[in-house]
Formats: C-alpha cells, structure tokens, sequence
C-alpha cells in the first residue's frame, strides 16, 4: 500500500471514531456508561465502542489481504466487546474488588465468574482466532517456513501469534491510567508499524485512536478496557503479521515482562519520576 493509501486508511480511521463516538454518546445507551475519572469528572464510556468499530473496521479496509482484515476485524471487535463487557459489569459493587490478575483467581476459587476474568478469555479467545486467520495468509511473515513445519510447529506459531495480539491489548490497556496515555502509547507504538506490506492495519488503529484522542485529553470521554483492548489488540495484529516464529516468541517475553511487572510496579508513578516521559505523558492534557 502507498503512503498516501496508509494516510487514507488513518484518515478513514478518524473520521470512523469520532462519528462512532457521535452516535454512542447520543443512544439509548450511553446514559449508562457516564462514569467518574480519576479528578471526579464525569466522562463516557462512549470512546470504547466506538474506537472498536473505527480501529478494527479501517484495520480491517486497509490489510493487505482477506485473511489480515478478517484478523483484525476480529481482534478488534472481539476484544473490545468483552472490554465493554468489563466496563460495564466489572463496575458493579461485587465485582470491584476482583481487581488484578490475582482478584480474578481468588473470585474463581470463590466460585465465581469475575468480569475482568471473561475479558481476558474473551481477550485471548479474540486472539486466537486472528492468529488462526493470519496463518492462512501467504504474505505474512515467515509464512512459506511454516508450511515446511509440522503441526505442532504450526500450532505453537499460531499460539505465540495469539499471545502477541492478547498481550498487546493488555499491556495498552493497562497504561490508561491517565487520560490520553493509552491513545499516545497507541500512537507511538503503531506509528512505525505503518510501512511495509501489513502497514495500512496499524494505519486504521493509529487514525482510529488519533480520532479520539482530543476528546480523552480534555476528559470528556475515556477509552475504558473496551477502547484500550481492542487498540491494543489490532495492533498485536499488525505486530503478529509482520514476524515470524522468532519474533512473536521475543514479543511475548517482553509482552509478558511488562504484565508481570505491573502486578508489583506502578507504571503511572514510574511515569512519574522519569524525565521525558513524565512530560509526554501530560502532553495536552487539561490542567488541573
């Protein structure tokens, strides 16, 4: 795809998101997802819907073949339905404290199902079946090795490709945190994945979460799991295309680093302390 295709796709992308956001905001729904942010404004919930249909939907227009769009088509859409889900449910009283990965064990040794945990086997479940998609696709990296490989070979590339795209998601959406964090580290992260063959997936991700990020400096709306994941998960897409065995099993070690350090690390306070991106961090951001 041309630069000016992969510019079309992100513009696509923005224009997708904010007019999603437009009808959301304005549904029957969306009195129900007003919430509370970290300073006590009330927000909407209404940007998470409506950058998983922008971002998957202009992902999924500006892949390179049928087998990427319907993966980030998916990945987009199944990740940020069950992060809706989270967003919804996941703020009930029951459910508060279920927080962490650990929460989510100690409820199902409860006997109960917590939302965060329905999300990130949605979330997994999402990325399994984009990675099973992108293995159909000749032109995604590594491909002509792979059909050389056994099954069991071909499996595990298709789990590392699965862990890629669900680790992306929850590593994105563990940074918004902060209004305007996830769709900047969204941006930074797709930004140099727009060129090359898989380019135009992370243009409709990058555009898509451009579309939105006004709105979520200002603290009118936040992204929510819903918005975060599916960013996120399109991107594990983009990611997940353009590398072979090797790469996405690297990728998921960094990937997986990162989720075990947020359980013992606060990113927002490393953010905090580190020169640079502390000042990033509050780029644009309303003032107090």
């Amino acid at each position: 795809m041309s630069i000016i295709g992969r510019l079309l796709v992100a513009g696509i992308g923005a224009a997708a998101a904010r007019y999603a956001l437009r009808q959301v905001r304005t549904s029957p729904a969306g009195p129900g997802l007003q919430r509370t942010n970290f300073r006590g404004r009330t927000v909407t919930l209404a940007a998470g819907p409506a950058l998983a249909v922008a971002a998957g939907g202009a992902a999924a227009g500006g892949a390179a073949s049928v087998p990427a769009g319907a993966a980030s088509l998916l990945a987009g859409l199944g990740a940020g339905a069950v992060g809706l889900y989270d967003d919804v449910v996941g703020a009930r009283p029951e459910q508060k404290a279920d927080k962490g990965f650990q929460g989510h064990l100690a409820a199902l040794r409860q006997g109960r199902v917590s939302a965060g945990l329905v999300k990130i086997v949605g979330v997994g479940a999402a990325g399994l079946g984009a990675a099973t998609l992108l293995a159909a696709d000749p032109g995604v990296a590594g491909h002509r090795g792979r059909r050389r490989q056994g099954p069991w070979v071909r499996g595990v590339d298709v789990l590392l490709g699965a862990g890629v795209v669900a680790g992306t998601a929850n590593l994105i959406n563990l940074l918004d945190l902060r209004p305007g964090r996830a769709a900047k580290s969204a941006l930074l992260l797709g930004a140099p994945l727009t060129g090359g063959r898989h380019g135009g997936i992370a243009a409709g991700a990058v555009g898509a979460a451009a579309g939105v990020l006004p709105a979520d400096l200002n603290e009118d709306v936040m992204l929510g799991d819903s918005g975060a994941n599916a960013l996120g998960a399109v991107l594990g897409v983009a990611l997940a295309a353009r590398t072979g065995p090797v790469g996405r099993a690297g990728l998921l070690a960094v990937l997986a680093g990162l989720t075990a350090a947020s359980e013992k690390v606060s990113f927002t306070k490393v953010i905090a302390n580190t020169p640079g991106l502390r000042e990033l961090d509050a780029l644009g951001r309303r003032a107090d």
